[in-house]
C-alpha cells in the first residue's frame, strides 16, 4: 500500500480546489473567444480549425499524463497543467496571428488535458483513501467553476473591462486557487514505471461508456437551443434556456452526488441514471410543450451528473491496468466523445433530422441499464 503523509483532508481540499481552478479557466476562456477571433482576423472556418487545436492538444497529453502521474503520482501533473492554464489564459487574448493563437490553443489543450487526467487520478486516491464516494463532489467543483467562471468573465466584459484585464483577472483568481491548494496535494515517492498497454476487457467499456456520456453532454450544449428552435418551441433568444436548465441540474445532482452513490451504490446510480438520461431525451422530443422540453433538459443533466464521476472511480480501481493509465484511456476517450460527437449529431441531422439524432442517443444511453451489472 502506498504510504502518504498528507492528511486526507487537506489533500480532499486540495483536489476540490484543482477542480475549481480547471473549470474556472475553461469556462472563463468561453467568454473571450470572440474576441480572441477578432484578434488574429479568421474566418468561421479557420477560427473552427484553431478550437480543434485545443482538443488534439489535450488528446495528445492525456495518456502522457496517465503513464506520468502512475509513475511520479499526480501532484506534478497537476501543478504543471493547473498554473500552464493560469499563464497561458492571458496569452489567447494576446496572440496577434493565426499562427500563434494556435500554438497557444495547442499548449492550453496540453495544459487541461493534463490536470484534467492527474486531477482525476489524485481525486481517485484520495477517495480510496477516504474509504466512501467522494468523487461526485470532485466533479461538482468543476461545474461550479465552471459557473463562477463563464458568469464572472462575462460580466467584467459587460461592464467594460477589457478582454486582456478580464483575462488577466481571471488568472488570478485561478493562481490563487493554486496556491493554497499546491502545498496540500498528497505526495508519494516515484514507483516502478507502469507498462504501456491499449485500454481492453473492464477499462474498453468503461472508457466506452465515458464517451457516449460525453457525446450527450455535447450534444445538448451544440445542438440543444437548436433542437428547441427547430421544433418551434421558443426563439433562439431564449433558446440558451434548456442548456442552462442542464447544467444548473447537472451541478446540483453533483454536489449531492456522493450521498448518492453512498446510498445507492454505483450499480443502481448508473443504472438509473442512464434510464433519466433517456427519459430526458424522450420529453426534449415532445411535440409543442415548452414546458415538457425544458423538464427533458433537467432530467438529462440529473440523469447524467453522476455517471462520469462512477466511471472514473470504477477505472481507478480495476486489477488490469495502472489507475493512472486507465483513467487516461477514459479521459481521452470521454474527451474524443466531446470532439466528434458535435460533428456526428451533425452529420446524422443532415442525413435525417436533428430530432432523430437525439433519438439515437438515447439508444446509446441504453447501454448503461444494459452493462451496469456487469462493470460493477
Amino acid at each position: 500500500m502506498t504510504a502518504y503523509t498528507t492528511p486526507l483532508p487537506r489533500a480532499a481540499l486540495a483536489t476540490r480546489l484543482a477542480f475549481l481552478a480547471a473549470g474556472f479557466v475553461m469556462a472563463a476562456w468561453a467568454p473571450l473567444i470572440p474576441f480572441a477571433k477578432a484578434q488574429v482576423g479568421a474566418t468561421e472556418g479557420v477560427f473552427g480549425l484553431l478550437l480543434l487545436c485545443l482538443g488534439l492538444g489535450s488528446i495528445v497529453a492525456m495518456p502522457l499524463t496517465g503513464y506520468l502521474s502512475a509513475r511520479t503520482g499526480a501532484r506534478p501533473m497537476i501543478l504543471l497543467g493547473g498554473y500552464g492554464l493560469v499563464a497561458l489564459l492571458p496569452l489567447l487574448v494576446l496572440a496577434p496571428t493565426v499562427t500563434l493563437l494556435a500554438l497557444a490553443l495547442a499548449v492550453f489543450g496540453a495544459a487541461l488535458g493534463t490536470i484534467d487526467v492527474a486531477m482525476n487520478v489524485h481525486a481517485a486516491e484520495v477517495e480510496s483513501r477516504a474509504g466512501r464516494p467522494l468523487m461526485s463532489g470532485f466533479h461538482a467543483m468543476w461545474s461550479v467553476g465552471g459557473i463562477l467562471g463563464a458568469g464572472g468573465v462575462t460580466a467584467m466584459l459587460w461592464i467594460g473591462v477589457t478582454p486582456l484585464v478580464a483575462a488577466i483577472s481571471a488568472s488570478l483568481l485561478a493562481l490563487a486557487m493554486m496556491a493554497v491548494a499546491t502545498p496540500r496535494f498528497m505526495r508519494r515517492a516515484a514507483g516502478e514505471p507502469p507498462k504501456l498497454a491499449l485500454p481492453r476487457g473492464p477499462v474498453l467499456v468503461l472508457a466506452a461508456l465515458a464517451a457516449i456520456t460525453f457525446l450527450v453532454e455535447g450534444a445538448v450544449l451544440d445542438w440543444g437551443a437548436l433542437l428547441i428552435v427547430a421544433r418551434d418551441l421558443m426563439e433562439p433568444a431564449g433558446a440558451g434556456l434548456g442548456y442552462m436548465l442542464f447544467s444548473v441540474a447537472m451541478t446540483v445532482a453533483r454536489l449531492t452526488g456522493d450521498r448518492i452513490v453512498a446510498r445507492l451504490g454505483q450499480r443502481l446510480v448508473l443504472f438509473l441514471g442512464g434510464l433519466t438520461a433517456i427519459a430526458g431525451i424522450a420529453l426534449t422530443l415532445m411535440p409543442g410543450l415548452i414546458g415538457v422540453a425544458m423538464l427533458g433538459f433537467v432530467l438529462i443533466g440529473l440523469g447524467c451528473a453522476n455517471l462520469v464521476p462512477v466511471l472514473f472511480s470504477l477505472a481507478a480501481r480495476q486489477p488490469g491496468m495502472a489507475p493512472g493509465l486507465a483513467v487516461a484511456a477514459v479521459t481521452t476517450t470521454g474527451y474524443a466523445g466531446i470532439l466528434l460527437g458535435p460533428a456526428m449529431v451533425g452529420f446524422m441531422a443532415e442525413v435525417s433530422s436533428l430530432a432523430m439524432a437525439f433519438v439515437c442517443l438515447g439508444l446509446l444511453m441504453l447501454a448503461f441499464p444494459a452493462l451496469a451489472r456487469r462493470i460493477t
